[in-house]
């Protein structure tokens, strides 16, 4: 069947006969044609030999084929599971979600996570032995709430413009599952808190720096990333700081070089991290009205150089660590080895930054992000170590 099918069209389409035309039974012999001497249509003859054959008109309805002299092959079941509306799964899952994992959402975990696990580093590496378990937990809880806050202030102050972007439309307060009365409660609520437990727990000057964190994230970052790409710099700056809360909750102070080396691992770090999130959502980026480099500069080409850039520094900075671990210059075999274990741990960062300037797209892009979450704790891992050595 399938056979006389593509033979009926290869003649039709050979004639310029429409599908409209009565089928004929194949014999084995092809249909003579004839032409108007003033040049009409090819129209077909039967044959001699040939029988007309008397068949119903193809159904209409195409769940029934039998009918139907041209075979329709069935709709394949990806393409209508890609047709179907994308937001019936999210709808259900909305549905379902509890006001707990609306309220951790509301935080951006993730973030919070990135900042628990540099507060720990840092503390480490500025000497942790006079921090008691109750030092640690009051240090872990008064960081998480203080970035937490900072992360749900952000979302309540782009509340309108996330609903502009599908990849934040879903969260708490534009996707209307909290109003912005509660959201703003919570943020006023965890940040008073997260201060307040950070002064009494861990002192003055770990405290200071997270509101300074907060106050640079929020109300500096947030308005600039709508207004200028710079807000990227001062956003790695915002994002580097709580590495002196734990720095100086362990006893370090801020002048000394360690902490420093530090905040420059962080701070460099986000360049690639976030030009890959920025490349990757950058239509997103630009219909919601942000600022970013790939949407000031869409061939990519600035984005790529600074990733490039923030990769080498954040090798510069962890081999400097490796040589001044206690802000001394100390020449010995673990600075060796540590300087080879960041160089090692840093280059596919780097590498991956090279690739997505020679080639920027969003496989190249995604695959600097990937890279970049797993540098930095590779990075943090030997500096701690060196630190103890």
């Amino acid at each position: 069947m399938a056979s006389d099918c593509r033979e009926t069209l290869e003649i039709v389409a050979g004639s310029g006969l429409s599908l409209d035309d009565r089928p004929l039974q194949n014999s084995g012999s092809l249909p003579r044609t004839s032409s108007a001497a003033s040049g009409s249509t090819a129209v077909l003859e039967p044959s001699p030999r040939m029988k007309s054959v008397s068949r119903p008109r193809p159904s209409t309805d195409r769940a029934s084929t039998l009918n139907d002299p041209i075979p329709v092959p069935e709709a394949n079941p990806e393409s209508q599971a890609s047709d179907a509306p994308t937001d019936a799964k999210p709808a259900a899952t909305r549905a379902d979600r509890g006001v707990f994992a609306d309220v951790i959402e509301l935080t951006k975990p993730r973030i919070v996570t990135m900042i628990l696990v540099t507060t720990v580093a840092s503390a480490l590496i500025a000497g942790s032995a006079t921090l008691t378990l109750i030092d640690w937990l009051w240090l872990m809880i008064g960081t998480a709430l203080i970035a937490g806050s900072a992360g749900a202030a952000n979302q309540v102050w782009e509340c309108q413009i996330d609903r502009n972007m599908p990849r934040t439309a879903n969260r708490p307060v534009p996707g209307g599952r909290m109003s912005y009365v509660v959201a703003l409660a919570l943020t006023i609520a965890s940040g008073i808190a997260g201060g307040a437990i950070l002064w009494l727990g861990s002192g003055m000057i770990p405290a200071c720096v997270g509101i300074a964190t907060w106050l640079l994230y929020v109300l500096v970052y947030t308005p600039m990333k709508t207004r200028t790409a710079w807000n990227t710099t001062v956003g790695a700056i915002a994002g580097a700081l709580p590495v002196f809360i734990g720095y100086t909750a362990a006893g370090g102070t801020l002048t000394e070089l360690p902490g420093w080396m530090l905040f420059g691992v962080l701070a460099c770090w986000q360049y690639p991290h976030f030009m890959a999130i920025a490349w990757l959502y950058r239509i997103q980026y630009a219909k919601a009205g942000f600022c970013m480099t790939t949407t000031v500069e869409p061939t990519g080409r600035h984005a790529a150089w600074q990733s490039i850039l923030g990769s080498v520094a954040l090798a510069i900075c962890g081999v400097v660590l490796a040589w001044f671990p206690n802000g001394q210059w100390v020449a010995s075999a673990a600075s060796v080895l540590a300087t080879v274990l960041i160089l090692a741990a840093s280059w596919p960062l780097l590498r991956a930054s090279l690739n997505f300037r020679a080639n920027p797209n969003d496989t190249t892009a995604r695959k600097m992000l990937r890279w970049s979450l797993v540098v930095l704790p590779a990075v943090l891992l030997v500096m701690t170590l060196r630190a103890s050595l």
